[in-house]
């Protein structure tokens, strides 16, 4: 406190002599001027952390002085200290973005109490926070033992995600390194969750599995679309729940949220596999069975999700439904302009489908591209780049738009994504898959400790590329990386960002519905 800089203006300034002695006490440094020029011409030549300035002077008021200050010092937080409580000069004081007002006579806790507001206010909440956190970490370290189904992991994830946005402004580096070791912990005790639980949640007696990808439209989007009310669904490729919580604001003063909800991405997390269930209703083993032209192996050229549309509208057909369908895949920016002039295609349909691309392309321009590597180094620059994504994107533009027309909007997406930072060795032949997070094939020679081994595809419902294809996951934040030429591959793909695998970050992926206000 002692490097806080105050400014206390007030014509009658000797008469204040005793609070200034308080703040003094305190550890504030308090210089003093009678009158609003002086003030001014003090402003001009040295900065200070708060001013405080005195409503009725003579000569120059304080409301006049007010706007030749912010004039110099623009982002100074001013106290206006004012006799009258008349509504007129209170309007006029905070419409000229005053920080706080007193009404005389203040008493010296009065002004500590406004100077902490808003001068510590931040350095406050992020004190209170670290200590509300030290004193749950107990609690969530049980959680994590205790977690026993999807639904205890999703509370857990939201818990932690939360906790990990809320102490990105704290300077304290040991809480963070805390909070980073419990989310590392929580990961490897979900990835053994879904080692002994996965196989069995597609047994149709299984209490407490969670919806998976093929039962997504299902099980929580063809209820909305029944409504009768034209519905708008986002589907955001790599999105997960802390990028949401980004967004969440700038989208507050347009819509309300009526459901934030989670499902789970089924294995592999990629989306070639998670997308394409999706939008077909069936997992990919059933999709390459009854529709095998439409579905390519990880070992075949070609492109892997050509065909969403056509899933989606055999999919509507199957379960009955009839309305009119618009559907839409953004890649690049200039599909997003192009939709944005063809809005009325979204607003004519009954239920309209936008799959939006663009944070799977950050995510891959991030491990190529060396700049944007440092403009995401970590988990909060990826989201602070997200939201500044977001806020002058077509994409906020679209929702705006179509949110002005009643739509409801849904946000999801097929799968979330995670930074990788342990390699793992693992061999296969030259048809093995290239993902970094899973590897299938034929000949794949790994630690079998090391990852999540599938040796009878079928029975998690994936197909294979010939009769004795496995499939093999990484754990938490690891990644799957080949022999020859080892070291060059870990610099490259170190602390990128990688999806097919297991982690929370994958597989609980939010559902959102949003209501226009």
């Amino acid at each position: 406190m002692s490097n806080v800089k105050i400014l206390w203006v007030d014509d009658e300034i000797e008469l204040l002599k005793p609070h200034i002695l308080f703040l003094q006490n305190k550890g504030y440094d308090v210089e003093t001027s009678n009158n609003g020029y002086d003030a001014v011409e003090t402003v001009r030549s040295k900065p200070f952390d708060l001013i405080i300035l005195d409503e009725m002077m003579p000569g120059m008021t304080g409301l006049e002085t007010l706007p030749k200050i912010k004039e110099v010092r623009p982002m100074v937080p001013v106290i206006m200290v004012t006799k009258s409580e008349e509504e007129n000069i209170m309007d006029k004081a905070v419409g000229s973005n005053i920080a706080d007002y007193l009404i005389k006579p203040v008493n010296p806790n009065q002004v500590l109490l406004s100077i902490k507001k808003n001068v510590h206010q931040q350095q406050l909440v992020t004190e209170k926070t670290t200590a509300d956190y030290r004193s749950e970490f107990g609690v969530i370290s049980t959680s994590v033992s205790e977690a026993r189904t999807f639904d205890d992991w999703i509370g857990l994830y939201r818990k932690l995600v939360n906790w990990e946005i809320q102490l990105n402004e704290s300077d304290d580096r040991g809480v963070k390194e805390i909070l980073a070791y419990q989310f590392d912990e929580a990961n490897n005790q979900f990835a053994k969750f879904i080692r002994n639980h996965y196989e069995s949640w597609f047994d149709g007696n299984t209490p407490d599995k969670p919806v998976l990808s093929h039962n997504l439209m299902k099980t929580k989007v063809f209820p909305i679309v029944d409504d009768n009310r034209k519905t708008t669904l986002l589907l955001i490729d790599n999105f997960r729940y802390d990028q949401w919580k980004m967004i969440a604001p700038i989208l507050n003063p347009l819509f309300e949220v009526e459901k934030e909800e989670f499902y789970c991405s089924i294995l592999p997390t990629a989306t070639q596999y998670a997308r394409n269930a999706i939008f077909a209703g069936l997992m990919p083993l059933a999709i390459d069975k009854l529709m095998p032209n439409l579905w390519l192996n990880d070992n075949e050229e070609g492109g892997k999700n050509m065909y969403e549309e056509e899933f989606l509208r055999r999919q509507m057909q199957t379960y009955g439904k009839n309305q009119k369908l618009f559907f839409e895949k953004i890649v690049r920016p200039e599909a997003g302009k192009k939709l944005i002039d063809n809005i009325n295609r979204v607003y004519n349909a009954d239920f309209s489908v936008i799959v939006y691309n663009f944070l799977d392309i950050l995510s891959h321009a991030r491990t190529e591209t060396e700049i944007i590597r440092e403009l995401a180094e970590n988990e909060a620059a990826f989201r602070s780049l997200t939201r500044s994504w977001f806020e002058h994107s077509d994409l906020y533009e679209i929702m705006r738009m179509v949110g002005e027309k009643g739509h409801r909007i849904i946000i999801t997406s097929d799968h979330g994504t995670i930074r990788v930072e342990n390699p793992i060795r693992i061999q296969g032949d030259r048809e093995t898959s290239s993902n970094l997070r899973y590897k299938t094939g034929r000949s794949l020679n790994y630690n079998s400790r090391e990852v999540f081994e599938v040796t009878k595809p079928e029975r998690i419902h994936l197909p294979k590329s010939n009769l004795t294809s496995t499939y093999v996951f990484a754990y938490n934040r690891d990644f799957l990386v080949y022999p020859n030429n080892y070291n060059h591959y870990v610099r490259y793909y170190k602390n990128t960002f990688q999806h097919g695998g297991i982690s929370m970050e994958e597989m609980i992926v939010p559902f959102i519905v949003l209501n226009p206000k």
